[in-house]
């Protein structure tokens, strides 16, 4: 077994391009672990620059927390506080978590590359599981499907390809949460990844602002 981290030391110790995968039990999550044959059902990647608290870049279908990058919440392709996501995602959608470190240099334009593409994508929409199980389709048949909108692992594989650490000739609309489970095998330019560690001691996350709160004037 993998010696477990708690969520403090692992957000301290993550670095640019280190995965987080989650696995949780509801009947959406089920689906597309069966679908994929995949021990996870969501995958991000984090992005920790000098001087800031590391941020997480992934795609989900809520809107539970501010996006960083553009200052409001929004679906979909969103930048979030790594810790603050963990802890939504723990406690509000009832999801372990995993993290797996990765071994390489990332240059200054690995991490340029990496604002680009939050730049680019960012608030692109989640797909309908309908549209993610038809992309994930042609992915497999060597299609490419255009990126209006994005599901997790086609937006980790994109950020990957675009830092030049996963081989663009592969459709990103290919990839599912499992292909960045240690058991795929998952081919790396330059790099290669940890074993996944397992994260506990994850708190509950910040209280959403109460909208229903008045400001009398004085």
């Amino acid at each position: 077994m993998n010696t477990p981290l708690r969520l403090a030391e692992a957000a301290r110790i993550t670095a640019t391009g280190d995965l987080w995968l989650f696995r949780g039990r509801t009947v959406a999550d089920r689906a597309i672990q069966t679908l994929t044959n995949s021990p996870v059902n969501h995958v991000g990647v984090v992005l920790a620059l000098e001087g800031l608290p590391p941020l997480l870049w992934h795609s989900e279908m809520g809107s539970s927390l501010p996006d960083v990058w553009a200052g409001e919440r929004r679906r979909g392709a969103q930048l979030h506080r790594l810790e603050h996501a963990v802890s939504v995602w723990a406690h509000r959608y009832g999801q372990r978590a995993w993290v797996r470190q990765i071994e390489a240099t990332i240059t200054k334009e690995m991490e340029d590359s990496f604002l680009r593409t939050v730049n680019e994508l960012g608030g692109r929409r989640f797909p309908s599981a309908l549209k993610l199980a038809r992309r994930w389709v042609k992915g497999r048949f060597g299609r490419f499907s255009a990126m209006e909108e994005l599901f997790c692992a086609q937006l980790v594989a994109v950020t990957y390809e675009r830092m030049g650490l996963l081989d663009s000739d592969l459709p990103a609309n290919s990839y599912d949460p499992g292909r960045f489970w240690s058991g795929d095998g998952l081919q790396l330019q330059g790099a290669t990844l940890s074993p996944e560690l397992p994260v506990t001691d994850i708190p509950p996350p910040p209280p959403r602002p109460d909208r229903s709160a008045v400001t009398q004037p004085r």
